[in-house]
């Protein structure tokens, strides 16, 4: 980053760590929270909306969405979080790839499940090996925003349910006698009510969405924490920036970042409380 940073064994003690920490990987390390902040963004609008579609499914008359709605709720929030967060990339990636596979090499006959292996023909792959990182980085982040969403979808849809039926039935029952459809009764009377009901099931989801962003790691995702272990983690003298195990101050680093992240989004939902008159 500076000039003087050509041998960092000669640094004093501030130049040596004004360079070790505006080295290329510390940059990534900080662009990894911006990482954090944008999954958060993208998450939660798709997964209110999917949770929206699915309360709306469970409380239509037809048997079929409403059995589809209620399966999918159900399921999701019966099975332990980080289970959906391994299956469902390897699942959405697997079929993509299998799907693939079969347009692209017809005339491979081998089968793609070799062993513990899923091998497909080089053309199926998704991203291909000659696209460049970012493609491959984008790919990665788009499945993990749809394993959250789908996650935290079905918790929004028990959520906006629950707050449906909070509406006074007699609003309804009144939308009806004036002759109101149902679509008119859903926008003109429960969806504009509910919300001072649902936004305390909605911040709590917020809440718990932020505290499992870590996950990310999980899913191969270079985020705050895979950086944290990579630069914190014990270096020797082959290094450029040798140092001692410090990944210590680079999680409490990760603490005090969630936990700014915590408070300011508590600011956030008393304000929106306030002016549906929710008290928490």
């Amino acid at each position: 980053m500076f000039e003087y940073c050509s041998d960092p064994s000669i640094l004093a003690t501030f130049d040596w760590f004004s360079c070790y920490l505006t080295n290329g990987k510390h940059l990534l390390f900080y662009k990894s929270f911006a990482l954090i902040i944008l999954l958060l963004l993208i998450t939660a609008p798709l997964a209110i909306l999917l949770g929206l579609l699915a309360a709306v499914g469970i409380k239509s008359t037809s048997f079929l969405l409403r059995a589809i709605s209620k399966t999918y709720a159900n399921i999701v929030r019966g099975i332990p979080d980080i289970i959906f967060f391994l299956f469902i990339p390897i699942t959405i990636d697997q079929v993509i790839e299998f799907s693939r596979h079969k347009i692209k090499c017809p005339n491979v006959l081998e089968s793609v499940w070799q062993g513990n292996d899923f091998i497909v023909c080089s053309a199926a792959k998704l991203p291909l090996n000659s696209d460049p990182q970012w493609i491959h980085d984008i790919y990665g982040f788009s499945l993990a925003i749809l394993s959250f969403t789908i996650v935290y979808g079905a918790f929004a849809a028990n959520t906006f349910y629950g707050a449906m039926n909070s509406v006074a039935q007699s609003q309804v029952d009144t939308g009806k006698s004036f002759g109101m459809n149902r679509r008119q009764i859903y926008f003109s009377i429960i969806f504009p009510q509910m919300w001072r009901y649902a936004l305390p099931g909605l911040s709590n989801l917020w809440m718990l969405l932020i505290k499992l962003t870590p996950l990310l790691f999980l899913l191969g995702i270079q985020d705050i924490v895979y950086w944290a272990r990579e630069l914190g983690g014990s270096k020797t003298s082959i290094f450029q920036y040798p140092h001692s195990d410090w990944r210590i101050w680079y999680f409490i680093t990760l603490l005090v970042f969630y936990l700014l992240l915590t408070k300011v989004s508590e600011n956030i939902i008393k304000k929106i409380s306030k002016k549906l008159y929710i008290p928490i």
